[in-house]
């Protein structure tokens, strides 16, 4: 069985193939970085025109690499939601286009499901249902059980912003270039961790949810008073040395694992009270690419004589991979949607429909 998988949700262009025997046949990203770079962050505009640009020759590519022809696939998958609507609108159209066309099945993929299932993909049997689910990236912050396609149960998520948002505002006031996490985790490493005094929001308390609106605004006030040298409220981002930036991101950085290891040790003690084990703990999304976080939470599992599970780093930030893998987990169950089924910029987990439809 093999599938293609378009991904359109925000400012990566992707198209891929997979098959069940869990070969990439094809991965195709076009980054749009530099497009977006003089504002420093993603505009929405610029995004859907170049997914609308590139998307038909990625997709061609793709079909090079693998060495396919449409007809020799089985299912059309894309990114329904969440995301950049109209980025959004231009993969799924895209895909019901081909799918009419050849007569395939089409498959309307959550992102964030994408992001849940690709360690079933990359680690194989490793990936049993169920698992506890870190989703950690840009736009969300979640713990989830993952019991099963389509079957999610929410532990814990953000109360206001994302981890991933967090690195990028933090590289942004601190004037580094976007996208700001890698760059946090690039300089963190020349820097003293305990030279900042910044706070472990929600460390510590009931449950699994997160909160890193406050660790921005005390790193806000630490760089004033570097930045400021102390003798007025004037603000000039070039005075803090390179040693300041740093220090800060790898004060930021060691907080914000504190606050990762705690919540997931929560959850890893109501995932074991509940499925009678305590994971593995499996992490996805782009901030899973920090591999000094990845480090901190590898430490945690071994606690619990369980595993931490990761997709390779290029496969972390959005692709078409991941999309291509989840609409094949549900082809083979006969999760397949109608032309008609319409995107969605928001679009819960827990609100998905999976392999409970199968069983009634």
């Amino acid at each position: 069985m093999k599938v293609l998988g378009i991904e359109t949700s925000c400012d990566e262009t992707a198209a891929a193939i997979v098959d069940s025997d869990h070969n990439i046949l094809a991965n195709k990203v076009l980054t749009q970085l530099e497009e977006h770079k003089p504002y420093g962050g993603v505009v929405p505009e610029i995004a859907a025109r170049s997914h609308m640009n590139h998307l038909d020759r990625l997709i061609r590519s793709a079909l090079e690499e693998a060495n396919l022809d449409f007809d020799q696939l089985d299912g059309i998958a894309a990114t329904a939601g969440p995301g950049l609507i109209g980025g959004v609108f231009v993969g799924v159209m895209t895909a019901k286009a081909i799918a009419a066309a050849r007569k395939l099945p089409f498959l309307a993929v959550n992102h964030l499901e994408g992001h849940a299932l690709t360690a079933r993909l990359t680690e194989k049997n490793a990936a049993g249902f169920p698992y506890l689910l870190l989703l950690v990236s840009g736009g969300h912050c979640q713990l989830l059980a993952v019991e099963d396609v389509g079957r999610y149960t929410r532990l814990g998520g953000t109360i206001d912003d994302a981890v991933g948002e967090a690195f990028d505002k933090t590289a942004k006031m601190m004037g580094l270039p976007y996208p700001g996490g890698p760059m946090i985790e690039q300089i963190a490493k020349s820097g003293d961790p305990k030279r900042f005094d910044l706070p472990r929001p929600m460390k510590g308390r009931p449950g699994c949810d997160f909160s890193f609106s406050g660790l921005k605004t005390a790193i806000r006030k630490q760089i004033l008073e570097c930045a400021s040298k102390g003798k007025s409220t004037e603000v000039d981002i070039a005075n803090l040395s390179a040693q300041d930036k740093a220090d800060l991101a790898a004060s930021f950085q060691l907080a914000v694992g504190d606050v990762l290891v705690d919540r997931c040790k929560k959850a890893m003690d109501i995932f074991q009270d509940t499925y009678g084990q305590p994971g593995p703990l499996v992490v996805a999304g782009g901030v899973a690419a920090n591999l000094t976080l990845r480090a901190r939470l590898t430490e945690l599992t071994d606690t619990y004589n369980t595993s931490l599970l990761a997709p390779p780093v290029k496969l972390c930030t959005d692709n078409g991979v991941m999309i291509a893998w989840a609409g094949l987990e549900r082809l083979r169950l006969g999760l397949t949607d109608s032309l008609d089924f319409a995107p969605r910029p928001r679009w819960p987990l827990d609100q998905l429909t999976g392999v409970e439809a199968v069983k009634t």
